[in-house]
């Protein structure tokens, strides 16, 4: 992001009972009732490099100002995941200029038909043209993608720990061990590509991961991503977090309840894509009581394709 904007990464899920409007409240367990919840969870992913538009060989969507300006796009992708499992090009975007939000203040998804409204929702507004938020959907489809001479890619592991007293798994780059000292969510400085030309970290990335949970009816469990720049989650193939463009922190809310179809007990997917688009900083926090595990690891090509 550029230094202009204010980054954030915080990607939350965790029981709707225990947010307020202010935040995230700590959820607190008494009488031993998360005695049999691991105590840490490892979700590996697959972490994308990228060179910047800039350079011999760059992305056209890394380092690129929207024409619309920066800020927070929609519907970049289309609601329903590709049957390779991958997002599917929709249209350049159309900037959110207010948010979406629930009864307790939480911005939220513009209302989809496989969403169920609840009481106390408010509308949000979104421009009714398009603003270039990127390229081209040719140029998305390689963003989770290995493609020779575009890419380079390999797996990510990232550890989300849990407090003896509490049902909330952390990942926090600021107090993680590997990230505290890198000043920010940056996975591969020198790796693969490598930085920038005058940079010592790298900017430019995608990370995506394949995991599995248990969903369990009117517990309210919660999925809330906050951060940038783009950011999708699909619950069962359906976008349920839209948050695409070149932006500062911003947030989205799911409650789980809202998607009916979910089958008390059932094992359900949840797919989750960022992309790291322009520098300065890069942060990422998760925080959830959902207990996420890997299901399936995308192909990585490393420097030998």
């Amino acid at each position: 992001m550029s230094s202009r904007l204010n980054k954030s990464v915080t990607f939350v899920a965790l029981a709707g009972a225990l947010m307020g409007a202010s935040g995230i409240a700590a959820a607190q367990i008494a009488g031993g009732e998360n005695t049999a919840m691991p105590t840490s969870l490892s979700l590996t992913g697959t972490i994308r490099d990228f060179k910047e538009r800039s350079v011999s060989g760059g992305h056209q969507d890394f380092e690129r100002q929207p024409s619309g300006g920066f800020g927070h796009y929609m519907s970049i992708v289309a609601d329903d995941l590709g049957s390779d499992g991958k997002p599917v090009f929709s249209s350049l975007g159309y900037k959110v200029s207010t948010n979406w939000r629930d009864s307790a203040g939480r911005d939220i998804i513009r209302p989809k038909s496989y969403i169920s409204a609840l009481s106390g929702d408010q509308a949000g507004a979104v421009a009714s043209s398009t603003g270039g938020a990127l390229t081209s959907g040719d140029t998305l489809r390689s963003w989770f993608r290995d493609t020779s001479g575009v890419n380079v890619s390999k797996p990510l592991t990232i550890n989300l720990n849990r407090d003896s007293n509490s049902t909330i798994y952390t990942f926090d780059d600021r107090t993680d061990p590997v990230f505290s000292s890198r000043g920010g969510f940056f996975p591969i400085n020198g790796e693969l590509y490598g930085n920038s030309a005058g940079n010592t970290k790298n900017f430019h990335f995608t990370f995506e991961l394949a995991t599995d949970f248990i969903y369990k009816r009117n517990q309210g469990q919660v999925f809330t991503f906050t951060g940038d720049d783009d950011v999708w989650v699909f619950i069962d193939n359906k976008l349920v977090i839209d948050i695409g463009g070149v932006h500062g922190a911003v947030s989205q809310t799911i409650n789980l309840d809202r998607l009916s179809w979910l089958q008390d007990n059932g094992t359900y997917k949840l797919n989750f894509f960022f992309a790291e688009r322009h520098r300065t900083q890069s942060n990422c926090k998760i925080e959830t009581t959902l207990q996420l595990r890997t299901v399936e690891v995308p192909a990585a090509t490393g420097l030998y394709d």
